[in-house]
């Protein structure tokens, strides 16, 4: 048939197979912040800074998913899941970060498998959504060379603790964020801006997603896939110079992760553009044959499209500073003008990120294009809306749904064009810690009442469930 102009196909169907999921990370859903022996993390220690994070609002309890982990599992369970995608703490695991593993943490996890396994749910475990132990920041945090080597070390414990039941490892989720919002923009934990820093830190998390997947092969008894994940930008240009715009942030943001993983190599123009703010000397001999190892999925995490101008100002205005979808002025000079995001037409989600389903579709089919052979998989899309409770207590939230629905729809158009996507996991099971914006913004297809942590599944997740049931949509 053909498609509506505005992604609002109905009656598409998903072949067999296409795995339906959800997906959390630790720090957003956990709470149980120093329970069974776990450290600080840099999030824990960014949240409690105060004007740090919206409302000072902390994970300390967040979902309290590490005490109700059973009645979520019964709840993925109820919504047919595929799939689940959580990420594991790694002060969980090694409260400083290095040295011995702490047999409490590693055994939660191990619960939490066996939990999904027992329901018929395929466990996706990442092993880094954003909570270094804060012990390893405050020897130098990814900037230095030493926390790959941490990082190593972490995955060999886990792969050995769960690579017997694990489905997929994914080594690191959005890469971009840990490095140029931690370290360049300052808008997420630590919060330094220092933009060399930042570089330094795109590599050693390159290196460090590099030696984890060898670590993981070696120490992973069962035969798990082997994954990373990363957020995309999906640019448009405007005015003069917008397609040299366009070029630097696609190296800066795009580029720096996937040349490197599935190419071997850097970018010569992004060595060229940050000749100034860099050397890259951080570069050692061999590292990037480490970095370039197969993976079986290249997760994709897509929100929204980013616009870009070329300015002749003294800096880049500062957009977003929780954005997943936009680069938040972390622009570095390539010549006397900067790179400025610029706003971009609505409609717009509660974060204040514009709608946009055609992005999906174009981003699937140049990945697939560029890098020809390579599975993807949808690891998050979502949406936050200002969600209201209904007297009946249901949770109608139609603009989630509809905004589901496009971007679903956009997906299986790539596909018809060709695109090798397996998969497509929902951001957010539950509402959670929204970084920066605390409890303020909601993306779960699961209602949770922060007061009473109890939870309702939404209208989108009921949809949801009746897609992922039949394989078409409703």
């Amino acid at each position: 048939m053909t498609g509506s102009p505005d992604y609002r196909d109905s009656g598409l169907v998903f072949p067999p197979g296409f795995t339906f999921g959800s997906a959390t990370a630790a720090y957003q859903v956990e709470g149980a912040f120093d329970a069974d022996g776990r450290g600080p993390s840099i999030w824990d220690t960014f949240s409690k800074t105060p004007g740090k994070v919206w409302n000072g609002d902390t994970g300390d309890v967040a979902c309290d998913h590490f005490h109700r982990w059973e009645g979520d599992l019964d709840l993925m369970a109820e919504l047919g899941l595929d799939a689940y995608r959580f990420s594991i703490a790694w002060p969980r695991i090694q409260p400083t970060g290095t040295g011995a593993p702490n047999q409490a943490g590693i055994d939660f996890y191990s619960r939490l498998v066996d939990g999904l396994l027992e329901r018929g749910i395929r466990p996706v475990a990442t092993l880094y959504h954003w909570d270094l132990p804060q012990a390893l920041e405050d020897a130098g945090g990814w900037p230095a060379r030493a926390t790959a080597d941490a990082f190593e070390e972490y995955a060999a414990i886990m792969g050995a603790a769960l690579g017997d039941r694990v489905h997929t490892w994914t080594t690191l989720n959005e890469p971009w964020c840990s490095a140029y919002l931690g370290y360049g923009q300052g808008g997420h934990a630590p919060g330094r801006h220092e933009p060399a820093a930042a570089l330094a830190a795109v590599h050693h998390l390159n290196l460090a997603h590099g030696r984890a997947v060898q670590a993981l092969r070696e120490t992973s008894t069962g035969d798990p896939d082997y994954s990373l994940t990363l957020n995309f930008h999906v640019l448009r240009g405007v005015g003069d110079g917008a397609g040299e715009a366009m070029r630097r942030i696609d190296a800066l943001a795009n580029r720096a992760f996937t040349h490197p993983v599935l190419k071997g190599e850097y970018p010569a123009d992004l060595l060229a553009d940050t000749a100034a703010v860099t050397d890259w000397s951080f570069v050692h001999e061999g590292d990037l044959a480490a970095i370039h190892q197969p993976l079986d999925v290249l997760g994709v995490n897509y929100y929204s499209t980013a616009t870009v101008r070329l300015w002749d100002g003294v800096s880049p205005k500062q957009m977003n500073d929780g954005h997943k979808g936009a680069a938040g002025g972390t622009a570095w000079p390539g010549s006397d003008q900067l790179v400025e995001f610029v706003e971009q037409p609505g409609p717009y989600t509660a974060m204040g990120w514009n709608i946009a389903p055609e992005g999906l579709e174009e981003l699937l089919v140049g990945l697939s294009g560029e890098f020809p052979g390579q599975p993807l998989m949808v690891t998050e899309n979502g949406a936050a809306f200002d969600d209201v409770v209904a007297a009946d207590g249901s949770v109608p939230d139609p603009e989630r749904l509809d905004y589901l629905r496009r971007h679903f729809t956009a997906a299986h158009r790539a596909m018809e064009r060709g695109v090798d996507l397996r998969g497509y996991f929902v951001w957010s099971l539950l509402d959670n810690f929204e970084w920066g914006y605390g409890y303020a913004k909601r993306f779960g297809i699961v209602r949770v009442d922060f007061d009473t942590l109890e939870r309702t599944v939404k209208d989108s997740g009921r949809w949801y469930a009746a897609l992922a049931a039949t394989g078409t949509m409703p």
